[in-house]
Parts: C-alpha cells; structure tokens; sequence
C-alpha cells in the first residue's frame, strides 16, 4: 500500500459515526439561530468543521522556553518550526509526497495570499510583514496515519489565534519542563484546555536535562488528580530524539521516550479518532443547550405566572445591571485589578532594589576587609550568583503576588466563575533575563607593576639619605653613613608601604564602584522585564474578566427580553406559546440526550 493510500485510510472518519452527530449539531445550531444566538451557532459551526474533518487536529501548546517547537519538528522529522526565534505565528504541518512550504500572508479586506518558500528556510520569508500562518507538509509516518501537527503561538503570538486552534482541535499537547512540577497557574490553563479539548496529553520535555524527572512526573500525575484532571503524563527528551535520529542510535531514541508518545498517539488518538471527536463535540453541545435552556425557562416561567411578572422582571433587570455595571470601566474589580497593578509594579520594583541595595552593602563590606586584587573573578562569580539568587526571588514574589491579586479580582464575579490562567513569572533560568547585563568590570588599578612603587620607594629614600647626610657631615661625618643608610632604609621602607595602602584603597574604590555599575545595570534590565511581565498579567486578568462580563450581560439581556415579550407579545396566545417554549424544551433536552446516547456508544 503507497503512502498516500495510507493516509486516506488512516484519516477517514466514519461517515457512519459521524452522520448522528452532524444531525445533531445542524438541529442544534438552527435552534440558537432561531433564538437570536448567532455567537452559539458560530460555534457549533466550528465544532462541525472539526467533525467533518477527516483528519485528526493536534495542537502543541505551552510556555515560552519549554521546547514546543523542537518538540513539533520532532513528532513531524523536520525543522519546520522555529526554536530560538522571537517571531511567532501558528504553524500547521501536514501529510504530503514531499516536503514543501506555503506562508499565509493578509493583504487587507479580508484577502489572503499563499506564497511558497524554501521548506528548509523558511525562516527570512516569516520576517516579513502580514504573515497570518505557516502551512508545511513532509512526508512523515505519522502526518501518514493521518494526525495533522499544529503549532500554536508562544507567549509573542495572539492569545485569540491559540484559543481558537484548542477550541478547533481534536488533541492537545500541553509541553513543561521536567525541571519542576505544575504551578497552579498552569492547573488553571490545562482547566480551561480541557474546557474546549477534553483529549489532552501533558508532555513533560527536557528529562534529559534533570535527572529527577521521574519523581516530578509522579508529582504531576498527583497534581492533575487532585485537580479531576485525569491527563497522561508522558516524559520526552525532543532534542534527544533528534540527536538518536541523526546518528541512528535505537537505544538512545528509546530512552528519549518520543516513540512511545507516538505509539500513545496512534492508540489512543488516531484509532479512536471518531470517539474522541464525539466526546469533544458532545462537550460544546451541553454548553450550548445550557444557554439556550436559560432563555428559554425564564421566558415560560414568566408566562406561566403572570402575578410574578414585577417579580420576575425585577430579578432580571437586577441580574442585567450588575452584569452591565461590570462592564463598566468604573466597576469595582476594574479599579480593584488597576489599583492591584500599579501597587504591585511599585512593590515589585522596591522589593528588586531592596534585595540588590543589601547585597551592594554585603559587597562592600567583602571589599573592605580584603584586598580586591586577590580572587576578583572568584568574587565575581559569587557576586552574580547570589544576584541571580535576588533576581529569583524578586520575580517569584511577584509571581505569588499576581495570583493574590487574580483572587482579589476574582471575588469581585459569581463564586462559580473560574479564575484565569496566567503567565508564571517565576524564572527557570535567571540567567535568560540577566543575559543583556554585562559582565563585572575588570579592576584596571590592579593591573600596576613593580616598577612605580619601585620608583617611589627609591625617591623617598634617596631623598632621606641626602637629608641625613648632610646633617651628620657638619659632625665632620662622611654623607653615606651609618645614620643616613638607616634613614634611607626606614624612608624607603614607609614609602613602599604607604604606596601599597594607596593601591589597596583605589582597587576599594574602583570595586565598589564597578560593583555599584554592575547593580545599576540589572536594576535596569531587570526592571524593564518585570514590568512587561506584570503588563501581560493584567491584560490577560482584563481579557479574561472583561468576556466573562460581556457572557454574562449578554445571558441577563436575553432572558430579561424573552421575559419582557412574553408579557407585552404574547397576551391570549400565553397558552400557545408556552406550549411552543415546552416543546423547545423537549427538543433541547431530546438534543442532549442524543448526544449522551453518542458518547455512551
């Protein structure tokens, strides 16, 4: 069997299993258009075309620095996706004879250009203006059986790009670091994944690097069960797959644990490709019909009681104006999240320079008490080590200060509202921001040799002699004597010492001075980074709050306007449409059971 004959076997979703549940959504979606529900009938329109297509999605998503992309141009055999790039855009690899590029590029009004490039370089055409997304395809077995690999952007890339690739995919691949385990934070954004994508796999990449991967991948099993996250944990070393590759060694390849996440993809993806996009679709579908059944209830409990008609009005127009007044730029967690913010920039800033004017102190008094010529590289390093120390710290005490700040705005929305996920600023590498901070400053003054302290010594004592010897010639004494030499000596000696005193304080000088420029300079860097990290957390808090409350005023607005109509339209057909609006009822709730009856196959 060719290659091509391959995929289409493998990709093909059973038109048999998939025909009920197509119904299901077409019936579903003319139910929200018929409700004035075009936002709900957008998305059942994408969960369609994820049913309709044949092939299964796989999005690779995660943090910035954690090995996503090496770990995609692993799972394809090809570097199709830039490792150490600041350009971020979505990448989207599939099956083909060979191996080709095509950049997607905007040309305004909606118009899209597909231009092909070099497939082993591609990486000058993404630097150019308008690129929307990435489209390769390689002749991989497993892009074969079917699956196609789509690389979400990092941290530089829109946020709205990679929601809308989970929420279009069959499979995710969340990738951290074997280096430590799952933050909260990152528990609430595998929440939120699973929220969209129920068939999610946490890839724990870099084990290669950290011995001690084996007792964090138990840490994270126990961490996604305490959270009802009932997620694989699958240990990889992308980089060692690779290398295993390129010098054919099977054992190594093994031991980098990339064959047995394709193998695990293969059983539990591809060959269950019809379940998992049902048990993804079924997921929107009970969404959906919740909303639809709010508007629907409030507006048949509203026809059934008239008596209750204040009432009932009164409770939702009370539920509209705090979803409205949440909304507004004057709410209270608006100013609570604008206030947190700014109060914990200045902290955050004070915290760095009060850890690094301690430090400074600390350095000092070192350079006090010795002579800084003498182990200066061996401070040096000591020096950055324990700044890095402080740079840490200083970040993870903004890090838990976001997540306090998070809660606090959090309090301000309905308990059940979940809080967001957000980026941790906790550093892996302190060394990654400290990386533009230039080295400490080497002593110049120490660089003096033999000769001038020679010299001075030399003057001082002839000086000395001179001096003394023309005092002990009016004794009739010769000018070299016994009492001029001991002049001479004791001069040249005290002239020697006070040069070496000299020395020693300018070298105390010149090192605190250059310890004093170096702090300047991390202060600066330093500074700069935390502050754009603190400006993402809270436009990510604003984002995510800001759609909660436009939900919520928009649920409140049609179930305030369905109550409203059935009071003023209807009149002497209440009967009849409350007959039509438990008919409505019936069918979301056979809509539903449908649907479980899917799953439960």
């Amino acid at each position: 069997m060719s290659a091509a004959a391959g995929l289409k076997a493998a990709t093909v979703k059973h038109p048999d299993a998939m025909a009920p549940l197509i119904r299901i959504l077409d019936e579903l979606r003319e139910m929200a258009r018929a409700a004035g529900r075009d936002d709900l009938g957008g998305r059942l329109g994408m969960v369609r075309a994820r049913v309709t297509d044949p092939r299964v999605r796989l999005v690779v998503v995660g943090e910035p620095k954690h090995g996503m992309s090496t770990l995609v141009n692993s799972l394809v055999g090809a570097p199709v996706s830039a490792t150490d790039s600041a350009l971020s855009v979505p990448v989207i690899v599939e099956y083909g004879p060979k191996s080709s590029a095509n950049l997607v590029q905007s040309r305004g009004n909606g118009q899209v250009e597909r231009q092909a490039v070099d497939p082993l370089n591609p990486g000058p055409a993404l630097a150019a203006q308008g690129v929307v997304r990435a489209e390769f395809t390689e002749p991989s077995p497993l892009l074969a059986d079917g699956i196609v690999v789509m690389d979400a952007p990092g941290a530089a890339g829109d946020e709205h790009t990679k929601w809308s690739m989970i929420a279009a995919a069959d499979a995710v691949l969340y990738v951290v670091d074997a280096g430590r385990e799952l933050a909260p934070p990152q528990l609430e954004h595998l929440q939120r994944i699973q929220q969209l994508c129920p068939t999610v796999i946490c890839v724990l990449n870099k084990i290669d690097r950290y011995p001690q991967w084996s007792h964090v991948q138990q840490r994270n099993r126990d961490l996604l069960d305490a959270a009802g996250l009932g997620f694989a944990v699958a240990p990889v070393s992308a980089l060692l797959h690779q290398q295993a590759e390129t010098s054919g060694d099977y054992q190594r390849d093994i031991e980098s644990g990339m064959p047995q996440l394709i193998d695990h993809l293969r059983d539990y993806v591809v060959s269950r490709a019809d379940a998992v996009a049902i048990e993804a679709a079924v997921r929107d579908i009970r969404l959906v019909t919740d909303h639809l059944a709010v508007t629907t209830r409030s507006e048949a409990e509203a026809l059934r009681d008239p008596r209750r008609r204040a009432e009932v009005t009164e409770q939702l127009s009370a539920a509209r104006n705090r979803a409205e007044e949440l909304r507004q730029r004057t709410a209270s967690w608006q100013v609570t999240l604008m206030d947190g913010a700014a109060e914990l920039t200045a902290d955050v800033e004070h915290d760095l320079r009060h850890r690094l004017r301690s430090l400074v102190r600390e350095a000092e008094a070192e350079i006090a008490q010795t002579d800084p010529a003498r182990g200066w590289k061996a401070f040096a390093t000591e020096l950055d080590a324990r700044i890095c120390e402080a740079v840490e710290a200083n970040f993870a005490m903004a890090h838990y200060r976001s997540v306090e700040l998070c809660e606090q705005v959090a309090a301000r929305f309905p308990a059940d509202q979940r809080t967001p996920p957000l980026p941790d600023m906790r550093l892996d590498n302190p060394g990654e921001v400290l990386e533009p901070v230039a080295a400490l400053d080497s002593l110049e003054s120490a660089k003096t040799g033999f000769t001038q302290p020679f010299l001075s010594s030399l003057l001082r004592a002839y000086g000395g002699l001179l001096m003394v010897g023309v005092l002990t010639s009016l004794l009739g004494m010769p000018l070299v004597n016994w009492y001029s030499g001991a002049a001479a000596l004791l001069l040249g000696a005290n002239a020697l010492w006070e040069e070496r005193k000299n020395r020693q304080a300018r070298r105390r000088a010149e090192a605190k001075l250059a310890v004093a420029r170096l702090v300047d300079d991390v202060v600066f860097q330093v500074g700069k980074d935390s502050r754009n990290r603190l400006r993402a957390m809270q436009r990510a808090l604003r984002d995510h709050f800001t759609d909660i409350a436009s939900d919520t005023l928009r649920t409140a607005e049609e179930s305030l306007r369905a109550a409203e109509d059935a009071f003023d339209k209807y009149g002497d057909r209440r009967e009849e449409r409350i007959a039509e609006l438990d008919g409505r009822m019936g069918k979301l709730r056979a809509v539903r059971a449908g649907a479980e009856e899917l799953v439960a196959a």
